[in-house]
């Protein structure tokens, strides 16, 4: 394995460990893997952009750090302009249409598509007055979706 995919992988793993944020400082990290500071500048150049879903901000000086930040993937941001897509109402065949693309396009499980079957179910709904249904369904549809996309 070559010494960028070895720094490469430690960064994945503080991203993961952090959160999807990591800090490092570049001299320290040249120093665990025995290498010159610009192996590590390569390696964040081009591997953690903004067209792979990172966000890299750095603070210079003695005690200057970088810190990379993941983004939201492309299913997440497909979820939330889902999500936000939803009107004011949202019948019940409508939301299950809806979750069936979802699950179809796999930005849902089958798992999740069934609770959110469920929870916008006329049956679930029932203690709402009717002419109240279609504007909390969407409410629902909309939270849900959006919850999912940003777990």
């Amino acid at each position: 394995m070559k010494m960028s995919d070895l720094i490469a992988d430690f960064i994945g793993e503080m991203l993961s460990e952090g959160g999807g944020v990591a800090e490092l400082q570049r001299k320290r990290l040249a120093d665990q893997f025995d290498c010159v500071p610009s192996q590590i500048n390569y390696v964040i150049e081009t591997r953690f952009t903004p067209e792979h879903g990172y966000l890299v901000e750095s603070q210079r000086g003695g005690g200057g750090y970088i810190r990379i930040v993941r983004l939201m993937d492309s299913k997440q941001q497909t979820l939330l302009e889902a999500a936000r897509s939803v009107g004011g109402r949202l019948t019940q065949n409508d939301a299950a249409r809806l979750t069936r693309a979802l699950v179809s396009a796999e930005l849902l499980t089958q798992r999740e598509g069934q609770l959110l079957l469920s929870a916008c179910a006329d049956g679930a709904l029932s203690e709402v007055a009717k002419s109240d249904r279609d504007r909390l369904r969407a409410a629902i549809f909309r939270c849900a979706v959006m919850g999912i996309a940003t777990v």
